[in-house]
Formats: structure tokens, sequence, C-alpha cells
């Protein structure tokens, strides 16, 4: 029986409606979710909101609401967004859950009870913004003279009393852990970045603050919350049910991989393994830092004008066609850059003319010359086994293992070079002639460029589930026929001879037009 498969993106911070950014990560865990669950494994896939924190009461304040109020409307936000990309997630978070205080509480009271807390003075660099804590020495100075953190926000300095998480503690079990397991951290720039920073020497952290209260209270210390990242890091463990021993943390912890941007590597690859070795939990498999992604090369901010909505996007462009572009167009980990003329090129060229194109010609010619019926095969040539080739190294080999590697650029392209080949062979088999010259010949070519479009629609599931499935359901694939260990000789024949008729096809990619008007 295949193993569990439990993946996790970023809980995201709802102080402003979600962005570009916030689908991009979601989406590719969502790739990778479903591609786990064609592979036949059973799958947690967790997503959700990390509510609490200064950053949140600020803004609640400045708008007149409650931090409560804020964080219900903005994380309805994220989950209408999320359900308008089909993401498949089986659970939403939301750490203003009361379960998720308890578990929080719970981890606390480990690392506690194992000595590695202690009540002092904090007096140091805070950016409200990055809800994080930095030395001097990364410290830049902005245009005005003021303090930047490292990301570029402003930092100020914090003076009040604090509860501290004996990190020095854990700087050699670290770098152990980096060592003895480099895929720990994933691309291997990322885990350069988090092995330089933790043999530059390690600081203990201050885990509370007093200065305000929306957050988790501090077991025994009632005017302490705790530090937004001990409270946000905990949502991994609090949807299995920790601290019970449930049947879904005994199935899915440690967690296979926790899918974040790179900006917060720190807290994922430092901080968190380092709570979790303190309360004598288990680590996660991996942490993957993916890159920005850029408008037209730049950060998107409220200050540029260049931010975009992502249900802009998807109305312009459709659902699938902008997930297949997000993971099509750049390396997964690297930072990318799109428009809306990059998106409208990429779908029309590989998706409505490549693809969709292909689909059509052949449903076209079995609904017009086979009477909608699946043609039989009579004898396959060599051309037809060279496709056949072409398919199998494709579907069965390279994308499985660049999904399984994240490397979803890497699968998409090894997609459309199998669609390419098949369009090449429609092109030098032309079935519309072979009609009047050989129409056995005619039969097998369509039959075989038949099961070919099916084993691209499937391998192909995970980025576009919404057109694939359509396809699919028109061309008569049942559900249980769409996985990655299909054997295709096995259902061609018993359907070809039912009485499945295929309807006429509707076109699967219009092509995109871009308004006068288009998003940015």
């Amino acid at each position: 029986m295949a193993e569990p498969y439990y993946i996790t993106t970023a809980i995201h911070y709802p102080n402003g409606k979600p962005h570009i950014g916030h689908a991009y990560e979601t989406i590719a865990a969502d790739v990778a979710a479903r591609f786990q669950r064609l592979m036949g494994r059973e799958v947690r896939f967790q997503t959700g909101t990390d509510e609490h924190g200064l950053k949140m009461a600020q803004k609640a304040r400045d708008l007149g609401m409650t931090p409560r109020q804020l964080a219900d409307e903005m994380s309805g936000h994220f989950r209408a967004l999320f359900d308008r990309l089909d993401i498949s997630y089986d659970r939403f978070f939301r750490t203003t859950e009361e379960a998720h205080h308890r578990a929080s509480q719970a981890i606390w009271r480990a690392m506690e009870a194992n000595g590695d807390l202690y009540l002092d003075r904090y007096e140091g660099w805070y950016s409200v913004r990055d809800e994080a804590y930095y030395d001097e020495s990364e410290l830049s100075g902005g245009e005005g003279g003021e303090k930047l953190s490292p990301q570029g926000t402003p930092v100020e300095w914090t003076v009040e009393e604090s509860w501290f998480f004996r990190l020095s503690k854990y700087q050699e079990p670290l770098l152990a852990l980096y060592r003895d397991n480099p895929e720990f951290v994933r691309p291997a720039s990322r885990l350069n970045e988090v092995r330089s920073f933790v043999e530059g020497g390690l600081r203990d952290l201050s885990v509370s603050r007093t200065s305000f209260d929306w957050g988790v209270r501090v077991p025994g210390a009632e005017d302490h919350v705790m530090y937004v990242w001990v409270d946000a890091l905990t949502n991994y463990l609090t949807g299995l049910g920790y601290p019970e021993e449930t049947s879904d943390f005994s199935k899915f912890w440690p967690a296979d991989v926790h899918l974040i941007g790179k900006d917060i590597v720190r807290f994922h690859a430092v901080y968190w393994p380092a709570f979790l070795m303190s309360a004598g939990i288990a680590l996660p498999k991996q942490v993957f830092g993916h890159g920005f992604i850029l408008n037209r090369g730049l950060k998107e901010s409220k200050s540029l004008g260049n931010v975009t909505d992502p249900h802009d996007l998807a109305d312009t462009f459709g659902v699938d066609q902008l997930r297949y572009f997000l993971l099509r167009e750049f390396t997964f980990g690297q930072d990318g850059s799109y428009s809306a003329e990059a998106i409208a090129n990429r779908s029309n060229s590989e998706l409505a003319n490549s693809f969709g194109n292909l689909a059509q010609r052949t449903l076209s010619l079995i609904h017009k010359n086979c009477e909608g019926s699946l043609p039989p095969v009579n004898g396959h040539t060599g051309a037809d086994n060279a496709l056949f080739a072409v398919l199998d190294r494709v579907t069965r080999q390279e994308m499985p293992e660049a999904y399984g590697k994240l490397a979803f650029a890497q699968a998409l392209e090894s997609w459309i070079g199998a669609v390419f080949a098949c369009n090449a062979y429609i092109d030098e088999q032309a079935p519309w002639a072979l009609k009047k010259t050989d129409f056995a010949r005619m039969q097998t070519v369509l039959a075989t460029l038949y099961v070919a479009i099916a084993q691209l629609a499937v391998a192909v599931i995970p980025v576009m589930p919404r057109s694939m499935d359509k396809l699919l359901d028109a061309m008569g694939l049942a559900g249980d026929l769409r996985t990655f260990k299909g054997v295709w000789s096995h259902w061609y024949s018993p359907l070809a001879e039912s009485e499945f008729r295929l309807a006429k096809p509707q076109g699967l990619f219009p092509r995109i037009e871009l308004p006068e008007s288009e998003p940015a």
C-alpha cells in the first residue's frame, strides 16, 4: 500500500486580500497533492490563514474593526479564491480556532518542560511587517536614513519583558540536520543560505510579547501572548489533531513537505525544527522555498500601482490557463515574471493551438468518419509504436519523476514535447486522406491518437483538472482509469466494443484575445 502524503502551504497572513503570490504557492501545492493522489497515495493537503500578531491588530485598529472581524472577513477572501482556483485542500486552517490555542499551549509546555524557555527582557530590532526579529548586522539603511530589514521592511527598536527560547542550544543539532539530510531544505540555494545563517551563530529567540494581546496566551503567564511564529508554525500539527494522538497525526506526521515562500525559509528551516526538537516531535521531511512572482519583472506593491487581483486573471484567461502558465513559464524555486501578454501567448500557442487543436481534430474525425464509435486497431506500424514509446517515456517516467520533485516546469516541458510529437504524427499520417485510400489504416491512426490524447490528458490533470476532466468525460474515460498507473491496452478495446459514442467535440481552450485594458 502506498505511503500517506502530507503537504502544506504556509498559512497566509490575511491583513489584506490575497494576491498572485498566494495563488501561485497554493496552486503549486495543489498540483503536488493531485499528482500524489493519482499515484494512489492517501493525501492530506492543508492550507489556511495565520490570523494573530501585531500586524493584524494594527490593521484592524486602522480600519475601526476588531482583529477577529478583520480575520473573519479576510480569511473568507482566501477561501473564496482557493475555491475559485480549484484548490483541492483537505483542511482550510485558521489559527483563531480554539483547538489551535490548545495545541500552541501544548507545544509551549513541551518546550518549557525541556528547559528551553526562560523569562528575560528583550531589546532589539523588530519588523512589524515581517513579524520578525533582526540582528543589527542584518539591517541596511533606507533613503531617509531609517533602518531596514533584509526584506526591505522598516524595523523599530523594541524593549519589553519577554519569554525566550534557547535557540542557541540547537545550533549544532541544526547543522547536523542539514549535513545529514541535504534534502531537508530545497532548492539547494536555500539550504546554503540557511546553513550560512546558522553557522554565523544563533542567539536565543524572543517568543512572547506584552505590548498587545491579539494572540495565543502563554500558559502560566497570561499577560504574555506567544510570538506569532510559534503559534503559526504549530498549525501543521494542530490540523492533524495535536496534542492528541489521533489517527491523522500518526498517519500523516511528519509532513512530507512544507511548501513556502523563500522569504520565510528561516522560520521553517531554523526555528521550526528547533521547536520540534525541543518538544520531542519528529521533524518534517522537507521545506521547499519557492521564488517570488514578479509583475513584468517588478514585485507587486500598492505604491507602484501594479497589484493584480488573481480573480481578474482567472476571469481574463481562465482558471486552468492561469494554473498552467504559472507552473510552465519558469523553474519552480526561482523568481519568475508574468504579464498579460505572456499568459495569453503561452495559452494560445500551447493549449489552444497545440493540445486543444490536436484533441479537436482527432475527436472530430472519429465523430465524423466513425459515427462516434471508437475505431478498431488493425495492426500497429513502427510509426505508431514510436509515438507510444514517446508517450510512455513522458507520462510514465519523466512527468511522474518531475512532479515528485516539484519540478513543475520540467514536467510540463516534457508534456508539451509529447503533444508536439502527436501533432507531427497526425500531420504525417494524414488520417483525413487515409479515409479515401486506406480506411483500416485511418482507423488505427485515430485509435492511436485517441489513446495518446487520453494519456496526455491524465498526465496533466494535476495542473488543469477542470479542463482535463471535461475532456476525459467527453472521451468516455471512467474516473477510476484516470491515474498514472493506468494500462491503456486494457481499457481501450472494451470501450471501443461498448455502446459508447463520442458526441460532437467542443473546443477545449478558446484563443485569448486581450482586451484593450487588460490586467497588468
